[in-house]
């Protein structure tokens, strides 16, 4: 999967770091430094657009759950916002907001 940046010039410096730490030049932590700058963050997503994206999708709680590897009960935890996605659920469901589930089927 490629790489989201902020801009195009975020791009260049991203991957001439990248470079730079595969050659020892810098360390993991600055390397870090340059991924959060770098890379777009994920922003978290509103009960309401949760719901959204499934009725979208034209899938139950337990279908979509199933997608994305969760129990249905946490999906209707996240509908009501009783709890919020985050990590790889949250990275899923992003990728679900803009592609679909095909994306993670």
């Amino acid at each position: 999967m490629s790489k989201k940046y902020r801009s195009d010039a975020m791009a260049a410096i991203h991957e001439m770091m990248e470079d730079l730490h595969d050659g020892g030049v810098i360390d993991k932590k600055t390397m870090r430094r340059f991924d959060q700058a770098c890379l777009t963050p994920i922003r978290p997503l509103k009960p309401k657009e949760i719901k959204a994206i499934r009725e979208r999708e034209r899938v139950s709680q337990s279908v979509f759950a199933n997608y994305l590897n969760v129990t249905s009960s946490l999906v209707s935890k996240w509908e009501r916002g009783e709890k919020r996605p985050s990590g790889p659920s949250l990275k899923l469901l992003s990728l679900v907001e803009k592609n679909g589930l095909a994306v993670v089927a």
